[in-house]
């Protein structure tokens, strides 16, 4: 790690620096053996993954509940747990030999505010365990249009689905703007965070989730009674 790197490391991880370098060297050492990353991806897992996802966290509330959907080899789920220990955070991943990575990085870096959960966002269980959560994030998992599917009924009216996207961003809202409506999204945007740390800051989609009304809002106040 250059000087650079690591001025930026301690910038955005502060006092937590230490567990985002233990986990940069757990994903260089396996992440290419065990599926998670390419090869291509080890020499810039900094800039590319760890700190990318990391800079995230200034858009959660403090105390929030938050889903990582898709967790994978842990991004941005991993970097957003440990820089924001505050965090009430899921992994979701439906693969087995995923959710044991993430497992063993959860217990090996001591993640005490995160658990791993098998399964699918669009899955009945799952959205009945975290159903009302504050947020739902996903990165690199599916166009914003399935998205909106599967993540928004995981969350309170209000709460907001985070999607880390690529420069397209915005020509992929336009795109999918009236399905993600269709979803029960409201209030959608394009944002970008990191800019003070990263050469190409993180491109974010906010999709608020929409007010239930009628025979929805009824069932919801008979279920919150």
């Amino acid at each position: 790690m250059t000087g650079d790197v690591e001025d930026r490391v301690k910038q955005v991880f502060g006092d937590h620096a230490d567990k985002a370098v233990a986990f940069a060297t757990m994903l260089s050492e396996q992440g290419v053996e065990r599926g998670l990353i390419g090869p291509r991806e080890v020499d810039r897992l900094w800039d590319r993954h760890l700190l990318n996802s990391a800079v995230v966290a200034e858009l959660f509330d403090e105390g929030s509940r938050v889903v990582d959907v898709g967790s994978g080899g842990g991004l941005p789920g991993v970097p957003l747990a440990i820089v924001r220990p505050d965090l009430d955070l899921t992994f979701l991943e439906p693969m087995e030999r995923r959710v044991k990575w993430l497992t063993e990085c959860v217990d090996a870096l001591g993640l005490a505010n995160v658990t791993v959960l098998r399964g699918r966002a669009e899955e009945g269980p799952v959205r009945k365990q975290l159903d009302g959560s504050d947020a739902v994030t996903a990165r690199a998992v599916a166009p914003l249009e399935k998205l909106a599917r599967w993540c928004l009924p995981l969350l309170r009216p209000g709460g907001r689905l985070v999607a880390l996207k690529g420069e397209s961003a915005a020509e992929e809202l336009e795109r999918d703007a009236d399905a993600v409506r269709r979803a029960g999204g409201s209030r959608m945007s394009v944002t970008t965070v990191g800019g003070d740390v990263l050469e190409l800051p993180t491109t974010v989609v906010l999709v608020e989730r929409d007010e239930p009304t009628g025979r929805a809002a009824a069932r919801r106040r008979r279920k919150e009674r």
